[in-house]
This record gives C-alpha cells, structure tokens and sequence, in this order.
C-alpha cells in the first residue's frame, strides 16, 4: 500500500482541486450571476462574499493541486465549504419536494470537509510542493 500512496494522494489533490478551481473561475465569468444567487439565499455582502469565494475556491484549490501549504490551503476550505453549505444547501429549510436532493448535495459537502480535514491531518503526500520544501 505504500507504493501508493504518493499517487492516490495526488489523484485526491486533482479530484478535490477540480471540485473548487472550475467553481471558482465559473464564479469569476458570471460573476453578476454568482452574485444574484448569493443574495437569493440570503449571503451578507454578496459581492465581497462572491469575491472573498472565488479566491479562496481559485487559490486553495491550486494550493492543494500543487501541494503547495496543503494543510492550510486544507482548512481554508474546510471552513469556507462548511459555511457555504450551510447557506446554500439548507435542506431543513426547503421545501419537501426540493428536500432530498438538497440534503444530498449538503452531505457531499460534508463528505468534501472530511477530505480535507485528511490533507490538513496528513499532508499532501510525497509528490507535491510541500515535500519538495521539505527535502531542499
């Protein structure tokens, strides 16, 4: 299993970039739209929140692709996905015919948090950036 482990957790940093990177340049080219959907599920400041996202999901997803400062790029989105599932994927408050799929998107979310707490607990592993500084 040690043989691999250094590319599963580079296959794990492409998979949980993919999920904040293509977000976060979606967010910057309809950004007005990014925005009217932010303030329709009650986001404070929606412009600076909308902002604020796409450079956290931009830059710690490339921070995590390239195993660059993994475990902080790790818990900055940790966190930034917890509040944004709790604002956008309120499942408890949906009606009940938009309930299931709302709860499911929100248990993704979840699921995402514990991943990362994983990066944050273990590093990035031994092809990435992080180790790289740690070997000069």
């Amino acid at each position: 299993m040690n043989a691999l482990q250094n590319p599963l957790a580079l296959l794990g940093r492409i998979l949980v970039a993919w999920f904040f990177v293509i977000p976060g340049f979606g967010k910057l080219t309809g950004f007005a739209g990014a925005v009217g959907y932010a303030a329709s599920a009650g986001m404070p400041m929606p412009e600076i929140a909308v902002g604020i996202g796409l450079c956290v999901e931009i830059l710690g997803g490339l921070a995590i692709l390239l195993g660059w400062g993994t475990r902080y790029a790790a818990l900055l989105l940790a966190f930034f996905t917890l509040v944004a599932s709790f604002f956008f994927h309120a499942y408890w408050s949906v009606p009940a015919e938009a309930r299931m799929v709302t709860q499911l998107l929100f248990n993704k979310n979840i699921a995402i948090v514990g991943g990362l707490l994983a990066f944050a607990a273990f590093g990035a592993g031994g092809w990435s950036m992080d180790a790289k500084r740690r070997a000069a």
